[in-house]
């Protein structure tokens, strides 16, 4: 059976006009020059991947951490991968899915980062204040971001990210959304991504369960969380590792730490559960 586009059900040519083989390959009546003959493809599943991002806020900013592992399939391939990228003194992006679209984007806030700069002129130039303002809010970067995703998807030709935006807004006050790979976005005051929206959410909503809690909530205790979400998912989500970065979005600016060890690491609670090793009833 012929399952080219010419041989479907389609309008007649001399209504209509000809079908345009412009995409096709070279066997097909086609023009694409492509080496194999084949038409250009995009991806359709991530390859080398890194897992969960979480963010919680507190009364005046907002704390961010992911693993710095990142995988080929089931493999723990490497291990120094940085996924919080600060933008500017008020935003950092977190970035899980797929590494090489990570590194594009990447790029294209770097980019941005440029154009800013300039656009506002150097910062020796201006008061604190008048950068302060001029500067680009997390806020703005998200929606930047959100539209930047969208256009990938309605391309057909997705960036393969789940991605959290957490700094400070136009007013200095603390901001945390999520968007994804379909343009999908949404904000809340404690997020994660991957197996952290299983394991590390219930966690984080105990202690923050709506806005009005997170305006009480004190930068160490915010900070405690995000470290003790971080152990349960080093030994729940196998895709994880005890090596992680963590940053701090406040009105001091980002302060951001790489290479944070697990502490107190134990795996004394796995006798006590079923099903782990040999049990006797």
């Amino acid at each position: 059976m012929d399952h080219s586009p010419q041989a479907w059900g389609r309008p007649r040519d001399d209504i209509y006009g000809s079908y345009n083989p412009s995409y096709l390959p070279h066997n097909k009546g086609g023009y694409q020059a492509h080496a194999n003959g084949q038409p250009n493809t995009h991806t359709q599943s991530p390859i080398v991947t890194g897992t969960s991002v979480i963010a919680i806020k507190f009364k005046s900013g907002v704390v961010i951490a992911a693993d710095n592992l990142a995988s080929y399939g089931s493999l723990a391939r490497f291990t120094d991968v940085k996924r919080l990228k600060p933008f500017n003194k008020k935003a950092v992006v977190g970035f899980g899915g797929d590494v090489s679209d990570m590194q594009y984007l990447d790029r294209l806030l770097s980019s941005l980062d440029v154009q800013e700069n300039y656009s506002n002129g150097s910062s020796g130039d201006l008061d604190d204040e008048t950068e302060n303002r001029a500067m680009m809010s997390a806020k703005n970067l998200h929606t930047y971001l959100s539209k930047v995703m969208y256009k990938r998807r309605t391309d057909f030709n997705p960036l393969w990210n789940a991605l959290l935006v957490a700094g400070l807004d136009e007013t200095s006050t603390p901001f945390l959304a999520f968007a994804d790979l379909l343009g999908t976005t949404y904000s809340s005051p404690t997020l994660a991504t991957g197996f952290g929206a299983h394991l590390a959410q219930p966690i984080m909503r105990r202690a923050v369960p709506d806005e009005e809690a997170s305006q009480k909530l004190e930068r160490e205790k915010a900070v405690e969380l995000v470290k003790q979400c971080m152990k349960v998912l080093f030994y729940r989500d196998a895709r994880s590792m005890n090596v992680y970065s963590m940053a701090v979005i406040d009105e001091n600016g980002v302060d951001l730490k790489e290479d944070i060890k697990l502490e107190a690491e134990s795996w004394a609670f796995a006798e006590g559960i079923k099903g782990y090793g040999t049990q006797t009833v």
